[in-house]
Formats: structure tokens, sequence, C-alpha cells
């Protein structure tokens, strides 16, 4: 691969840092640009980042346009990965075939009419997929036209379902007089809760406890402040229950790594529930590999780079969590500032960079000419900035010192925030400097998505790795 190519398809991996939740359509540009341009390496990249990536609005775009697909590969993939979906991501799909894609076609139709015919095979199955994505499932009969068997029919359309369903029994838990009654249909037919905190009429600590139980750790950290609302942290047993489920998310499958720091942020909790949400982040963000590089991470924090701080803190956190070899922080204005952590968690970042403030003007350079100066040697550099490095000394010169003196060639991350210029990259590039950049435009989901990138052994190696990953067979032909 030739470095024009390389670069098109780390574009692409660049554009994975940004979530912008619900707006496809922004999503939707870059995937656009490398189906065009790269069409093979877009189909195994689809499959690698459904493994490996935790964006939805990415995954969901990937199927759209692999079912969408002129290869006959990139419809099979899409028609077996379309089949691991809840249904109302099945129902955004889509949706976004017709939207952005202008059709959706027969073996599109196919795949949807399969993924019901599979739930309507066990009333099971097909009770808790209606009872979780009613309107989603109504959708997909209604829009791609295809006929439901006479339980679905019931249930989603004549709104009589049987005695038998799961629908049936939420009527009753409606219905039900004391909330005794309502825990004991709750823990029976395992209600949940997004769908019975709707039915009960009034949320004691018994039908908390019986709702609890009934949630998988992802669903007790998607839905804490809601608990919290209802005044489930204020009840001993109620909260014991809420941190067993919190401790089994630690280790758990299918956890998003910062859905739990950022329910931590939105909730207001009490420490020791802050705490175990942080254990949950760092712990899965580990699945994700380690880092055995030596790394220095140098953050802006000249003036407006109030975000570039955030953002430097949640990365130290990050880094330090899944690193197996030394890790340099500093924040730079003018002058850099050696940055230490008394541990690995992010409260313990969030106290070294205390009382770090943005302000002053910006010499990226002045971090690495004291690293040159104190001889700390480094196989890769992250840079959070903007970019607009006005004083000196300027990084790109530092860096050549820098290389020389410790006899290494470090390759070089930004991680450009706020409203950024491409000014220290050009200068790197000009000097032939392996440079990657990646626009942080999202919010902190994203940031685990750095983890692959940083702990291979090279961007070389990581796009191979993409490319060697086999796309799903369909076996049904």
């Amino acid at each position: 691969m030739n470095n024009t190519e390389r670069d098109l398809r780390l574009e692409m991996l660049n554009s994975l840092l940004t979530t912008p939740h619900r707006k496809l359509e922004e999503v939707a540009e870059i995937h656009e640009l490398i189906v065009e341009l790269d069409p093979i390496f877009y189909g195994h990249l689809a499959v690698w980042y459904q493994r490996h990536g935790d964006v939805r609005d990415h995954k969901e775009v990937f199927v759209g346009n692999l079912l969408t697909s002129n290869l006959t590969e990139h419809r099979d993939a899409g028609f077996v990965m379309l089949q691991q979906f809840p249904p109302y991501e099945v129902s955004r799909i889509i949706d976004f075939m017709k939207q952005h894609r202008g059709k959706v076609p027969r073996s599109a139709r196919t795949a949807v009419s399969r993924y019901l015919r599979e739930r309507e095979k066990s009333p099971q199955f097909f009770d808790r997929a209606a009872l979780r994505g009613r309107k989603a499932m109504k959708h997909l009969y209604a829009t791609l036209h295809i006929k439901p068997n006479q339980r679905a029919d019931a249930v989603l359309f004549k709104d009589a379902p049987p005695t038998d369903s799961l629908a049936f029994i939420l009527k009753q838990l409606a219905k039900s007089a004391t909330p005794a009654e309502q825990a004991a249909l709750i823990v029976e037919h395992n209600i949940p809760y997004a769908v019975a905190i709707g039915a009960v009429k009034q949320v004691t600590p018994t039908v908390l406890v019986a709702l609890i139980n009934s949630m998988s750790p992802q669903e007790v950290i998607n839905n804490l402040k809601s608990l919290q609302e209802r005044g489930a942290m204020n009840h001993p047993e109620v909260k014991a229950l809420i941190d067993k489920k919190l401790e089994e998310a630690a280790n758990a499958d299918r956890i998003s790594a910062y859905k739990a720091r950022v329910a931590a942020d939105v909730s207001k909790l009490d420490a020791q529930t802050t705490a175990k949400l942080e254990k949950v982040t760092d712990e899965q963000v580990k699945k994700r590999g380690k880092i055995a590089k030596t790394t220095a991470l140098l953050v802006d924090k000249s003036g407006s780079m109030t975000n570039a701080i955030e953002v430097g803190k949640r990365l130290a956190a990050l880094i330090s969590g899944i690193s197996e070899a030394d890790l340099f922080v500093y924040a730079f204005d003018t002058m850099p500032y050696p940055i230490k952590a008394n541990g690995k968690e992010l409260s313990d970042w969030e106290r070294a960079f205390k009382h770090i403030r943005a302000d002053g003007g910006t010499s990226i350079g002045c971090a690495l000419e004291t690293m040159r100066l104190k001889k700390q040697s480094i196989e890769q550099i992250i840079i959070v900035t903007d970019e607009g490095e006005n004083a000196a000394p300027y990084f790109a010169q530092t860096y050549q010192t820098y290389c020389r003196d410790l006899a290494v060639m470090p390759n070089v991350v930004i991680v450009r925030v706020g409203s950024a210029s491409n000014y220290v990259e050009s200068q790197l590039k000009q000097k032939q400097v392996p440079v990657e950049t990646f626009t942080f435009a999202g919010d902190y989901y994203s940031l685990p998505n750095l983890v692959p990138l940083l702990s291979r052994p090279s961007r070389l190696e990581l796009l191979m790795e993409i490319l060697d990953t086999p796309l799903p067979v369909r076996d049904d032909k």
C-alpha cells in the first residue's frame, strides 16, 4: 500500500472518533467516500468495527451500506450482520437505506424477513423483542410489507395479545392493585425496566428490587439517573443490588466502556458508586488491548483549550490503565507542566489536573524539549491540541533534535479539539515525520476507539489486521 492509500484508510479510522448520536447523515458522508474509493477495505472494516467499535451510528451505517452494495460479498455480509441487531437498530438501518441510499434491495428485504421469522418461531423470543421494540417491530412489518404471523398480528397490530404473551402480562401489571403483586409479575416474567416503569402505579422499594433483579448490568448503567430519581439510592437493600450489578458490569461482555463514566457525570452519584462506574470503564477498556510502547501525552492548556484539558485527563486515565510501558504526561502553554497522578483511575488524573487552567500562548515543542533535556525516550507522542502553535520552541524543529539526540523516531498522533488548523501536521509531513490526526468532535464515548490505534505496533499493522478480518458468509442461498 502506498502512502495515499494508507491515508485514505486512516481517514476512515479517524472519523470513528466522532459520535454524532442520532445524526446518521453526518456519519454517512465519510462512509460514502471510503466505499467509493476502497470498497474492499470498507467491507473488512465494517466487520472489524462490529467487533471492536462502540458507536452504534457507525455500525448501522456500515450494515446499511453493505446491504445496498453492488458487491455480492458485501450484501451477504450485511445479511448476516443484520441478524445481530436489536429491532430498533434494524428499523434505523432500513430507514437509512431508504433516505440515504435511495433503495432497499431484495436481499435486504429478505434479511429483515428472515430476522422477523426467526423471532416468530419462538413465542418467548418474539414476545421479548416485541416488548422492548414494539414500535420498531411494527415499522419493519409495515414499511417492508411483511405479513406477520398470527401471534405477531395479535400482539402488535390488533392489541389483543394472547394470554400467554408478555404483552398480556404487561396489561395485568398495569392493573395490579398492590406493589407486591406488581413485583411478583416483574420477577416471574422478567419484565424489562424501561417497559415496566411506565406501567407500575407506584415505584416502591419492593418494585425497585424486582426491577433491578431483572436488569442486565448495562441496563442498570443506562438507567442510573432514572433509578436515582425514583429513590433507589436511598434504600440500603436497593442500593446493594445496584452495587452488585455494577460489580458484574466490570467483567461482563457487551458493556459500553464509557457509558459507565458518562452515567456518573450526568447522575451526580455518591463517591462509592462513581468509583464503581470508573472501575467498569477501566476494566472494559483493558479488553481493547495493551499499550506496550513508551508514550508521551502532551495536553494543550493555552487560551481557549479547556476542552483539550478535559480530553487530556480522560486520555491519561485510559492510557495509564492499559499501558505496560512508561507514560509521560505534560500540559503546556509556552512552558511545560509535568503531570503525575497517584493512581490510574480517572479520579486520580482529575486530581492531578486540578490546578491546570487554560491560558497563555502555545509552544507544543516546549514539552518535547523538556523531555529531550531529561532524556525521556518514548516511542509515540499523543498531542491534544488545536494546532495553533505560535511560540518557540516549535514542535517540528524540536522533534528532529529530539530524534537525533535520543536516537529514536516516535510516531506522532494529533488529537484535534476545538476550531483546529492543520499547522503542526503539515510542518511534520514536510519533514517526513510519521503523523496521524484524529478529530475529536463528539463525546467521550468515542475515546476508547483510540486504543486499537495506540496498542498496535504500527498503523500499517492495524490496517492489515482489518484487511485480514474475514467477511461473514451467508450459508442459506
